[in-house]
């Protein structure tokens, strides 16, 4: 099972770029789309409906902002919109999630904030504590989970390009890479890529908006339950196309729906 991510910064515009064409070539079970800034009935064109996939979106209800999308090859046994935090903050980003015979892929966009924002940077913070609480709550169920997204998070150093000169910036300060390792280190779940690749010039994302200017960051991840590590039989981030400031993550799975 093949499963390709890809935050966007614009459906429309990645469209424009050939992303479409381009996954046509792929061969993917599932695709994951982040960050699509486009209402679902804006997308009711055959484009974003390509052939032999179902479609599922979730947009944010405000123009131009967030949003995600599920491509599924397989018609799923359930969908669910959200993670449902008691806070509510599951709205800050976005979550969409497709449920199979045992295992769920969810399309995932974190929140971000804006330099000197302290109140989104509190939400951001409450957000990933609802999260580390809810990820903690279903690794007990007999049930494997894919995270497919852009985190807007680093979690090591060889994640960040010259991360000494990017200490303390939204998405990489010591308490974010602190939650990011304690998903890994604590929570038992698993970063896709890294089982497969441990390069560290391999990068998701360029906040310049062109890949190769400036520092990339790696913070789009396919975060997999510990059951599943040993079913990965590839992983790459592709940097032959580019559709928007992140590349698409591509990861082979030895798992059938």
């Amino acid at each position: 099972m093949r499963i390709i991510s890809l935050s966007v910064d614009g459906i429309h515009q990645a469209a424009q770029r050939g992303l479409y064409d381009w996954l046509a070539e792929q061969d993917a079970d599932i695709v994951c789309l982040q960050d699509l800034r486009a209402q679902e009935y804006e997308l009711d064109h055959d484009t974003f409906h390509p052939e032999g996939y179902f479609a599922y979106f979730f947009d944010s209800g405000i123009p131009h902002t967030n949003g995600v999308a599920i491509y599924t090859r397989h018609m799923p046994k359930a969908l669910i919109y959200g993670f449902g935090f008691a806070s509510g903050l599951d709205m800050q980003g976005r979550y969409l999630q497709l449920d199979f015979e045992r295992l769920s892929v969810g399309s995932f966009l974190a929140p971000n904030a804006e330099p000197g924002n302290e109140q989104q940077l509190e939400e951001k913070v409450g957000f990933f504590d609802d999260l580390q609480a809810h990820l903690h709550k279903i690794s007990n169920k007999r049930r494997d989970f894919i995270f497919c997204g852009n985190w807007a998070m680093a979690r090591d150093r060889s994640d960040v390009q010259n991360w000494q000169n990017h200490e303390d910036e939204d998405g990489f300060r010591p308490h974010e890479q602190q939650w990011m390792r304690q998903l890994v280190d604590e929570l038992d779940y698993v970063d896709a890529f890294r089982r497969v690749n441990s390069d560290g010039d391999e990068y998701s994302w360029w906040p310049s908006g062109t890949v190769g200017e400036g520092d990339g960051w790696r913070t789009d991840l396919q975060i997999i339950s510990d059951d599943l590590k040993h079913r990965i039989e590839y992983g790459a981030i592709n940097k032959n196309k580019q559709f928007s400031s992140h590349l698409p993550v591509i990861m082979d799975y030895d798992i059938e729906l």
